[in-house]
C-alpha cells in the first residue's frame, strides 16, 4: 500500500509585535525592527481606536519616542510618567496589555490613561493636564531619600506646557538641582527643515558623550582658579546664547535646566543616541525637546489633528465618524446659542481652555475672531481673564468641560464671586462622560460650587432650556453656571425667540399627591418616565423641574413636599454635598424635617468609565431606580 503524502502544515505569520510582552523584549532589536515594530504598534491603535473610539492623533505622535523610552531607560524601575495620559497607548501595548488593547475604554476593559492597578509601568494616574513634571520630581526626590538610583522620566506635551502648574513643577526642580529628565513632545511647533536640520545638528554636537564628558572635563579644570571661572563663565553664555537663538533652549536654562533639542521625535536613530547620552553623562534637571507630529502614520488624522484628538469609532478607510443619527448635542446647541446671540450684542466674548472644538465654540472663533479668546490648558487664569473683561462692561462665557472647572475654584471664589461680577460658566460635560472614566467624570460641579455666595446655577432639562438658560445667565447682573451634559438632548423643537427665566423659579410638569419627584438637568424625562411607571402601579407621582439649583424655588419646593410627604431627589451628581443635600437644607429650614426623603445620586466612590446608560443604572439614577426607590418609599415594596 502506497503511503498517504502529509500535507504541509500552513505557516503561520504573526507579526513583530505579537512578539513582545514587555519592554524587554525590544532591547536586543534593530533599529530596523524598531521601525517594523512602530508601524506595527500603529496599526494595532487605529485599528482598535476605530471600534472603541479614544485619543488616537496624540497616541499616534509619540510611537517612536514610546519605543525608544522603553528601549534606553530601565522600565518599570525608572520611571515613565505621562501627562494627560492620552498619549500612553503604545505605552499600555508595549508594556504587556497587547492583548486587553481590544478592551480599550469598554466596560469594564481597559482604561484610556494610566492606571496603577493596571499595570506597574504605570508609575502615576493622570487625567488632567501638566501634573507630570510634578509628579516626577516627587518620585524623584522620594527615590533620593531611600538611596534609589533608578530615575524618572516626565513626558509632557499636547498643550500642557501652558498650565502654571508645569511652570511650578519647573521652577522647583532647578532649585534642587536633581537628575530629573522631562520630555517635552513638541507637536505644535512648525519649524522650517533648513532650521530643523541646523537644531539636530546642534543637538548630536552639543549633547554627543564626547562633548558632554569634554565639557565636564572643561568644568572640573577651570573651576579651580578664579581666570577659569571668568573663562567657564564666558563659555557658558556664548553657547547658552548660540544656542537659544535657534531654540526655546534659554527659556528652560532660566530654570536652571539643561536643554536638549530640538530632535525629531519620529528618527529612531537619533532618539535613541540622544537618550542614552542623557542617561549616561547628565546630571541635574534635563530637558529634552522633541518635535512629533499629532496622527503621525494615519493620514485622516495628520490632516486633521484636532478632530482625532479624542473621537468616537470611526471607518478606518475614509477616516469619517459613524454616525450616530441621533439630536443635537447639548454641546452644538450651546454654540450655535452662543454665535446667535454674540451676533446681537457686542459685550459677548467667550473664552475656552484649549477646547475650542470640544465646547462647541468653533463657529463663534470663526465669526468673531476679536471676541474669541483660547486661553491654552489654563483653567484659572481663564476664569481671572474673564474677571477683568467683566469689570470693563464686557459680558464674558467661559466654556469648560465640568472636570477641568475644578482646577479654577479658588479664582471662581475670589476673582468672581467676591465682586459679584457678571460672568457666565459654562459647565460642559457635567454628568457622567462615559468611556474617559473617573478623571473625566463632571459629578462634582454642583458640590463645590453650590456652597459659594452671590452664585446662581441652573441646569436645563433639554436642549430649549438650555437656550434660554443662556440667554438668562449672560444678562443675569452676577455670577452664574449653566451646566448641561455631554451628548444628544431630546430632538425637541427649539423656540424661535429666547427669553429671561425668572430667576429661582422652577415648573411644575405633572401634579400628584402620593410622592414628589425633584430631578435636576438630565434626570428631569427620566423623572417623567418614572412616574408614567408609578401611575401603572397606583402611585400618583408629582414631578417639578426645579431648573434652579441656586437658588431654589423654595416655595413651590415645599408646597408639593408638604402636601406628598415624600420626596425623591435625582441628579447627576455626587450625592455629598448635591442638590439633594441642599433640598434637605431647605426642608430642614422650613420645618420640612418630617417629609420622608431619598436622596439619588452618585454614591461616596469614584464613578468608573462605561457607556453612559450603564453608569446611571449602577448608581441607580435612571428610570428603573426612580421607580423602585419611589415604591420604597411608598412602603409599598414586595
Amino acid at each position: 500500500m502506497k503511503e498517504a503524502m502529509s500535507t504541509p502544515l500552513p505557516t503561520i505569520q504573526t507579526t513583530l509585535l505579537e512578539q513582545i510582552h514587555s519592554p524587554a523584549d525590544i532591547r536586543h532589536l534593530s533599529i530596523e525592527k524598531l521601525e517594523e515594530l512602530a508601524q506595527d504598534i500603529r496599526d494595532t491603535i487605529v485599528q482598535t481606536v476605530s471600534r472603541t473610539g479614544g485619543h488616537l492623533a496624540p497616541s499616534l505622535g509619540v510611537v517612536e519616542l514610546t519605543i525608544a523610552l522603553h528601549y534606553v531607560f530601565d522600565t518599570p524601575n525608572d520611571k515613565l510618567i505621562w501627562d494627560v495620559g492620552h498619549q500612553s497607548y503604545a505605552h499600555k501595548i508595549l508594556t504587556g496589555r497587547q492583548k486587553m488593547f481590544a478592551t480599550l475604554r469598554q466596560y469594564k476593559g481597559m482604561s484610556g490613561f494610566p492606571k496603577l492597578k493596571e499595570s506597574i509601568y504605570d508609575a502615576f494616574e493622570t487625567g488632567h493636564s501638566s501634573t507630570s513634571i510634578s509628579a516626577a520630581l516627587g518620585i524623584t526626590l522620594a527615590k533620593n531619600l531611600k538611596k534609589d538610583t533608578h530615575r524618572a522620566i516626565a513626558v509632557i506635551g499636547d498643550g500642557s506646557m501652558t498650565a502654571g502648574l508645569a511652570f511650578e513643577a519647573l521652577n522647583h526642580a532647578g532649585h534642587l538641582d536633581k537628575d530629573l529628565i522631562v520630555i517635552l513632545n513638541d507637536n505644535e511647533m512648525s519649524i522650517s527643515p533648513n532650521v530643523g536640520a541646523l537644531s539636530s545638528f546642534l543637538s548630536r554636537k552639543l549633547t554627543g558623550k564626547t562633548m558632554s564628558r569634554v565639557k565636564a572635563h572643561l568644568v572640573e579644570k577651570l573651576q579651580i582658579s578664579d581666570v577659569g571661572e571668568n573663562i567657564l563663565n564666558i563659555l557658558r553664555k556664548s553657547e547658552e546664547s548660540f544656542k537659544s537663538f535657534f531654540t526655546p533652549g534659554m527659556l528652560f536654562e532660566a530654570f536652571k535646566f539643561d536643554y536638549v533639542g530640538p530632535i525629531d521625535g519620529h528618527n529612531l536613530e537619533d532618539l535613541l543616541e540622544t537618550l542614552e547620552t542623557v542617561r549616561d553623562t547628565s546630571h541635574g534637571p534635563m530637558l529634552i525637546h522633541v518635535l512629533t507630529k499629532k496622527g503621525k502614520g494615519y493620514e485622516p488624522a495628520e490632516k486633521d489633528p484636532d478632530i482625532f484628538h479624542g473621537i468616537g469609532p470611526f471607518d478606518i478607510v475614509s477616516g469619517k465618524p459613524h454616525s450616530s443619527n441621533g439630536a443635537p448635542t447639548y454641546t452644538k446647541i450651546f454654540g450655535d446659542t452662543m454665535t446667535e446671540l454674540a451676533g446681537k450684542d457686542k459685550r459677548i466674548v467667550a473664552i475656552s481652555a484649549a477646547m475650542v472644538s470640544g465646547t462647541g465654540l468653533k463657529k463663534f472663533a470663526a465669526e468673531f475672531p476679536d471676541r474669541f479668546f483660547d486661553v491654552g490648558i489654563a483653567e484659572q487664569h481663564a476664569v481671572t481673564f474673564a474677571a477683568g473683561l467683566a469689570v470693563e462692561g464686557l459680558r464674558p462665557v467661559v466654556a469648560v468641560y465640568s472636570t477641568f472647572f475644578q482646577r479654577a475654584l479658588d479664582q471662581i471664589i475670589h476673582d468672581i464671586c467676591i465682586p459679584n461680577l457678571p460672568i457666565t460658566l459654562a459647565i460642559d460635560r457635567a454628568g457622567v462622560v462615559g468611556d474617559d472614566g473617573p478623571t473625566h467624570h463632571g459629578v462634582f460641579d454642583i458640590s463645590f460650587l453650590r456652597f459659594i455666595p452671590n452664585i446662581v446655577i441652573m441646569a436645563p432639562k433639554d436642549e430649549d432650556e438650555l437656550r434660554h438658560m443662556l440667554y438668562t445667565s449672560i444678562y443675569h447682573d452676577g455670577p452664574s453656571v449653566v451646566r448641561y451634559p455631554r451628548g444628544g438632548g431630546y430632538d425637541v423643537p427649539l423656540a424661535a425667540s429666547l427669553h429671561k427665566l425668572d430667576l429661582g423659579k422652577g415648573e411644575l410638569l405633572q401634579p400628584g399627591d402620593d410622592i414628589l419627584l425633584l430631578p435636576v438637568g438630565n434626570r428631569v424625562y427620566p423623572a417623567l418616565e418614572a412616574a408614567k411607571g408609578l401611575a401603572k402601579v397606583g402611585i400618583q407621582a408629582a414631578v417639578i423641574n426645579p431648573r434652579f439649583i441656586k437658588p431654589l424655588d423654595a416655595e413651590l419646593i415645599c408646597q408639593w413636599a408638604g402636601q406628598t410627604k415624600r420626596v425623591v431627589t435625582i441628579e447627576d451628581n455626587a450625592r455629598q454635598g448635591g442638590f439633594g443635600s441642599s433640598i434637605l437644607e431647605l426642608f430642614s429650614r422650613r420645618g420640612l424635617s418630617s417629609v420622608q426623603t431619598c436622596l439619588l445620586g452618585h454614591p461616596d466612590h469614584f464613578v468608573e468609565h462605561g457607556p453612559q446608560k450603564t453608569l446611571w443604572k449602577n448608581s441607580f439614577i435612571d428610570t428603573p431606580a426612580i421607580i423602585r426607590a419611589a415604591i420604597k418609599l411608598m412602603g409599598r415594596e414586595n
